[in-house]
């Protein structure tokens, strides 16, 4: 029974340590709650606003497109026979009528050996036929020969000549045959891999021996919407000759250039785009057809942007917001328009102007309608935001360390 007794005494003890803990618990938050709710001001926390970047930019619209050769050749022979010898590397820059291929040329020699002699063979008879005709001439002058006679010699000549310019053609085609069992280069360019192996049988025009593409200048093709070309005809931009900047897969920066070219004169049916080409610099080789890439076509003439950073803007369902603190450092909510980012910054249409204080940064803990605690800061050209605290500290740093050094 003692025992009991001194159980429910202890328990007894520790009930009476721990009430006023938990009172003095409760008070403490019933004070803090009060003290929010009573003062009603902004949070603890500050927002960081400063005004709009402005300054000159160039809109781009972006397509994605391929690079194409200029020219583009299948070479094929144009006479029949057995390839002989290849004269290339494969994937080397070769020049226009550099020998690629040789085809055995035997049997071309033959038949223009064939038809030379044909020719000396025209040759002989309508020397002989001159002969004949002069000697019934002569003797149907004196009355020797009859006037009919003189005609068939004369008759003979012209067939004579004729036979001779059938013969010294049959020579040239002869020679054409025997030249094309030299396969030359139609372009300039950057060869393929050889698709025929010496020791094979081609066909003239239609065996496909290699193929070249040129590789500078080279197009770069693209597909662009409708609604930008009406965009660009509404501005009154001329869209051939405009400049265009291009980025390769992987590449941050826009570093090749070019200009437009060549517009299609037609929509697609089926996809509502029209066909857009530039033309681009390749002294190096470097861009091969078939390559991938993002290009940039300017969108307006240089003028002056309202930006912030692409974090300040704000999604409310279809619409797009930036915070505004207005009087009494209020938050306001306001419709803007959006324009592209550049360098980071999101161009701002409309909706807000160059002295507005926007709210970039802690948006979250900004409440339309409620006054909040803010802290000034500035926006870099870069996009990053720099509160000002932060940016007073290296300059007095630096101030510290000039006195330091005069002392």
């Amino acid at each position: 029974m003692a025992e009991r007794f001194n159980r429910k005494d202890k328990i007894m003890q520790k009930r009476f340590l721990l009430a006023p803990v938990l009172c003095l618990s409760l008070a403490l938050a019933a004070c803090s709650g009060g003290g929010d709710q009573g003062q009603g001001g902004p949070p603890s926390l500050p927002v960081t606003v400063s005004q709009p970047l402005v300054r000159d930019v160039t809109e781009w619209d972006d397509f994605v497109g391929r690079f194409e050769a200029i020219d583009s050749v299948e070479v094929r022979p144009r006479a029949s026979g057995y390839l002989q010898r290849v004269h290339f590397a494969d994937g080397q820059y070769v020049r226009a009528g550099q020998l690629l291929f040789s085809i055995d040329a035997r049997p071309n020699q033959a038949a223009l050996d064939q038809a030379r002699a044909q020719l000396a063979r025209a040759n002989a008879t309508l020397a002989n036929a001159k002969t004949e005709f002069a000697r019934s001439a002569t003797l149907a002058a004196s009355q020797a020969a009859s006037t009919e006679e003189v005609e068939q010699r004369r008759a003979a000549v012209r067939a004579g000549e004729a036979d001779v310019a059938a013969a010294q053609a049959a020579v040239r085609s002869a020679q054409l045959n025997v030249g094309f069992t030299r396969v030359t280069a139609p372009i300039s360019g950057r060869i393929s891999q050889r698709l025929v192996d010496p020791g094979n049988a081609v066909t003239a025009d239609q065996t496909v021996l290699t193929t070249i593409v040129s590789t500078s200048p080279i197009h770069f093709s693209f597909q662009g919407s409708e609604a930008s070309l009406l965009g660009y005809e509404r501005r009154g931009d001329k869209l051939d000759g405009a400049p265009v900047r291009i980025r390769l897969q992987g590449q941050q920066d826009y570093a090749i250039s070019g200009r437009i070219d060549f517009v299609d004169n037609a929509l697609s049916n089926g996809s509502g785009t029209i066909t857009v080409r530039a033309v681009v610099p390749n002294p190096d080789g470097k861009l091969r057809p078939g390559m991938f890439g993002q290009l940039q076509l300017a969108a307006s003439a240089p003028h002056a942007a309202i930006m912030v950073p692409d974090t300040a803007i704000v999604t409310d369902a279809a619409r797009r917001l930036v915070y505004v603190i207005g009087d009494k450092d209020v938050v306001q909510a306001r419709p803007v328009e959006l324009g592209p980012v550049i360098d980071g910054l999101r161009v701002i249409r409309s909706g807000i102007t160059a002295k507005d204080r926007v709210v970039v940064g802690g948006i979250q803990r900004a409440m339309p309608g409620k006054p909040a605690k803010i802290e000034a800061g500035r926006i870099d050209a870069d996009g990053k935001v720099v509160p000002a605290k932060a940016a007073a500290k290296p300059a007095a740093a630096g101030a510290a360390a000039g006195k330091g050094g005069a002392q």
